[in-house]
């Protein structure tokens, strides 16, 4: 059965909130979010809409270039999925971004995950919460409690997940800039000359 890979993204933003997360669960990673491609160009999590205000949250596709993210010291990993469950991933998050005024950020379960009080609440996700929703549509993976505990330590541990890259999130897409760089470089040449035969032929 044919597979595709989808990629999570655990990281450490520095921010209040997270120090916060920190002080209470003892982990460094405190924030997840997902991807579709190697690159990290589309990736989608619950976070803060406003980079200045951290209480104005919800479903977010974050620009990890710029901003506080890119500083954040990160951990990157791959899960390989069925076709069907990437899809259906991909399907869900594609309707969660056209409706994404209508998602807000779970404050309120956040806090809930610290006390070991059950909140659920319609249309509001925190980080893990939301990737746990999502990854429920693999059925390799079976969370041993309900989504509403789940925290980032406990994806980062799952069966079948491959650790990318470990560091600084900005060192990881310079790298894969300038690997790309490299694979122009090398091709360029025959670029340009298919282009330059081409135009020749064309002249006659």
């Amino acid at each position: 059965m044919e597979e595709k890979v989808i990629y999570l993204l655990f990281t450490n933003t520095g921010t209040l909130l997270t120090r916060v997360i920190r002080l209470f669960t003892g982990q460094s990673l405190t924030h997840v979010s997902i991807s579709f491609d190697q690159q990290l160009i589309d990736v989608y999590s619950f976070g803060r809409k406003n980079v200045r205000n951290p209480f104005i949250g919800g479903f977010v596709k974050e620009d990890v270039r710029c901003g506080f993210l890119r500083k954040s010291e990160c951990e990157i990993y791959q899960l390989a999925v069925e076709d069907l469950e990437y899809h259906r991933i991909l399907e869900r998050i594609c309707e969660m971004e056209a409706k994404k005024d209508a998602y807000k950020y779970n404050f309120i379960g956040l806090f809930g995950v610290l006390l070991q009080i059950e909140w659920k609440r319609r249309n509001a996700f925190f980080c893990s919460q939301f990737i746990a929703s999502l990854l429920n549509e693999v059925k390799q993976i079976q969370f041993s409690k309900s989504i509403c505990f789940v925290k980032p330590e406990d994806i980062r541990m799952l069966e079948g997940l491959h650790l990318m890259y470990k560091g600084v999130l900005e060192s990881y897409y310079k790298e894969e800039m300038e690997e790309e760089e490299q694979l122009q470089r090398f091709f360029l040449p025959f670029y340009l000359s298919k282009k330059l035969k081409r135009i020749k032929i064309a002249k006659g």
